[in-house]
């Protein structure tokens, strides 16, 4: 069973995602985590990501597709997987599109994760990180013991510059522009599924499995 995760940043598709891999053990495959993998190793191709990622752009096509194809022809994909953040424009959509056909596959379900820029807006600009240990919090939904205060290491809690309003914007708008077709591209193909990621974290995955079948 190979799944794409649709939703705009910050709708809770990495979230959902990782409850599916588990729910259904199959791998989890994020381009969020290859590209965080890369950076913290310093390599060109991490460098050139950051760059784009930093900026509230879109990682080019061609930093992507070659990663992401490799992965899912790994033996633990055998079962199937959970794409999250990749298809991410047309382009990218067509070319897995053709490259599953090659190997006489095809992607099952593209689950988007509808939630209203407002709400995006709001539920991301709350988030606080530990940049020391990596822990996150929420001033509203996950608040830490001590306003301010990382509750596994002490150290000051702080708004990164992707949850800045402003930033969260922007990428809002590059997703509206270049990302959003895809729901009308799988939605011709047959395979599309929307779920209201306004509801509940476990709500949204219920209805996920709902679905996808027990």
């Amino acid at each position: 069973m190979k799944i794409i995760m649709l939703g705009a940043p910050g709708a809770g598709k990495g979230t959902q995602a990782k409850k599916i891999a588990a729910k259904y053990q199959i791998p989890h495959i994020s381009t969020g985590d290859i590209f965080r993998a890369n950076i913290k190793n310093g390599t060109e191709l991490g460098m050139k990501a950051k760059a784009f990622m930093d900026a509230g752009g879109l990682v080019p096509d061609e930093i992507t597709i070659g990663m992401l194809l490799d992965r899912i022809q790994e033996a633990d994909c055998a079962k199937g997987c959970v794409l999250d953040g990749f298809p991410r424009t047309i382009p990218q959509a067509e070319s897995l599109t053709k490259a599953l056909k090659d190997m006489g596959e095809s992607i099952d379900y593209a689950v988007n994760v509808d939630v209203p820029d407002e709400s995006i807006i709001r539920r991301m600009s709350g988030r606080r990180a530990c940049l020391a240990c990596g822990s996150t919090y929420h001033i509203v939904y996950n608040v830490p013991k001590t306003e301010g205060v990382c509750d596994v290491c002490g150290q000051q809690l702080v708004l990164r510059d992707d949850d800045k309003p402003e930033t969260v914007k922007k990428r809002l708008d590059v997703y509206h522009e270049q990302t959003q077709p895809l729901i009308d591209y799988y939605k011709k193909t047959g395979v599309l599924a929307e779920v209201d990621g306004t509801m509940d974290m476990e709500e949204v995955f219920q209805a996920i499995v709902r679905i996808l079948g027990a």
